[in-house]
């Protein structure tokens, strides 16, 4: 049997819930991040300098999320109550029993927190315990080392690297390192991923 389509369901932890991404979560998320360089250096496009810039990237990425090809998530940190970051599953096949984990960012102050560990647990989880997933994918520019260190922490195996794959925002062009994690992978991932919680 084919693994289902994610659905814009709440997903929740001790230290995150993550919710259908809107509209209303704008100021939050430009709180969070918006103006930062460092947080948007490797996100494909500029860096919103004001809370409306912010709104037409999140348009974008809803557009795509109308058209099927995204479920955004925005990621509520339960102490503040806040938004700080989103993430999206994108790349969906369920014939194919795969999806990707990607365009994720959070405010720096969050980075080495345990808001990306239980955000990732909580997608996978979803996507392998109640999707029937059987492969979950994720990619990063080759010059992301934080990024691709972050993944590596989360039990992904790195796969290999695309040369030449995408052009950045600059003119530059990224090579993109791919990482996943297999169904037969996961029930070791997830006991790691839930001792470092």
């Amino acid at each position: 049997m084919p693994a289902q389509i994610p659905a814009p369901v709440t997903l929740t932890g001790r230290h995150v819930t993550l919710v259908p991404l809107t509209m209303d979560h704008a100021e939050d998320l430009f709180a969070a991040g918006g103006g930062d360089d460092e947080v948007w250096r490797w996100q494909g496009g500029p860096t919103p300098q004001s809370q409306d810039e912010l709104g037409m990237t999140m348009r974008d990425l809803l557009d795509e999320a109308e058209r099927g090809t995204y479920v955004p998530y925005a990621v509520i940190h339960r102490a503040s109550g806040r938004a700080v970051g989103w993430t999206s599953f994108l790349d969906i096949s369920a014939s194919d029993e795969r999806l990707e984990i990607g365009w994720t960012w959070y405010g720096r102050a969050f980075w080495r927190s345990p808001v990306n560990t239980e955000t990732k647990l909580l997608l996978m989880t979803y996507a392998f315990e109640e999707l029937g997933m059987g492969r979950v994918q994720l990619k990063t520019d080759h010059m992301n080392h934080r990024s691709q260190e972050a993944i590596a922490r989360l039990g992904a195996q790195r796969e290999g690297v695309l040369r030449r794959h995408r052009r950045r925002h600059d003119g530059t062009w990224r090579d993109t390192v791919y990482f996943s994690l297999l169904a037969e992978d996961w029930p070791e991932a997830k006991k790691r991923l839930g001792a470092r919680l």
